[in-house]
């Protein structure tokens, strides 16, 4: 495992617009006692995100996004099984969102849902279900879902657009900005851990919720002493503030310290049903057993 410095967390958002409320930014370094939010009280674009990651993170960060890295393609041997372009690992998939949707701003991703190709495999709004959505309505999983869900957790599927639980716009937005980051930010584990150096991985807020004693099903947090509840059962300080907090930033906090914690325990870095095809298909969420 790489020598981090610096543990990050965001809480990500795949809403129309530039800006969002739903994204928050936590960190905590080499010898802070608590977490803390990046920019309190900011409402973040997911461009400024970018930039941050790339401008400001120290050398030797984890930063873990709360989104999907890619979509699913085990099961069915394919991210778009019957369309002759479906890209055959993530980063020709984040390539191929990008370029189809180069002209829309605030790394929107409606061109690539609305493609009509694509959009045969996507739930979207107003009852639109594409024929090849998947079985039973639910849609299709990534084997590291199917982990999350063995763990306690209630995993959607990416291909899904709609409700209040779908992370899939911002799965796909998110693939936008992996898609941008520099040569030398590793993307595990579809990148291989390097020596050192930066690495971004998938997060599921949830994981780092549950070990923090939290249940899966009241895994957020909206007040100062439920969050110093939750990080003084991961053995950390909680940063000042009282009252309420948004579930974004106590998502965001809470995760920060636990990639801190959980970060040396090499067995997630070597999930059991993690293959070399599907780290370079489908991705993994650090901490998915």
């Amino acid at each position: 495992m790489p020598p981090f410095t610096h543990y990050a967390a965001v809480d990500w958002s795949g809403a129309a617009g530039e800006r969002h409320r739903g994204i928050a930014v936590a960190m905590i370094g080499p010898g802070d006692a608590a977490p803390h939010l990046i920019r309190p009280g900011h409402v973040w674009s997911r461009a400024e995100v970018l930039d941050w990651l790339v401008q400001e993170t120290p050398r030797d960060t984890l930063i873990g996004f709360d989104l999907g890295m890619s979509l699913p393609f085990t099961d069915r041997g394919a991210f778009f099984p019957g369309w002759a372009a479906s890209p055959p690992d993530a980063r020709t998939l984040w390539a191929m969102v990008e370029a189809i949707c180069a002209r829309e701003p605030h790394l929107g991703v409606g061109a690539f849902v609305d493609h009509p190709d694509a959009s045969r495999h996507f739930r979207r709004h107003g009852g639109r279900q594409g024929d090849l959505f998947g079985a039973a309505g639910r849609g299709r999983l990534r084997v590291t879902e199917h982990a999350q869900a063995a763990a306690g957790c209630s995993p959607t599927s990416n291909f899904n657009l709609v409700g209040a639980a779908q992370v899939g716009k911002g799965s796909l937005a998110g693939m936008r900005l992996l898609h941008r980051l520099p040569s030398d930010v590793a993307v595990w584990p579809i990148d291989p851990l390097p020596a050192s150096g930066r690495v971004v991985v998938e997060i599921y807020t949830t994981i780092a919720a549950i070990a923090a004693g939290r249940r899966a099903g009241a895994s957020k947090i909206r007040s100062h002493d439920d969050l110093s509840i939750a990080l003084a059962a991961l053995g950390f300080a909680t940063p000042p503030g009282a009252g309420t907090i948004t579930d974004h930033a106590a998502d965001a906090l809470i995760t920060a310290a636990w990639l801190r914690s959980h970060a040396p325990r090499t067995h997630l870095w070597t999930p059991a049903s993690m293959t070399d095809k599907i780290a370079k298909t489908e991705g993994w969420t650090f901490g998915a057993p």
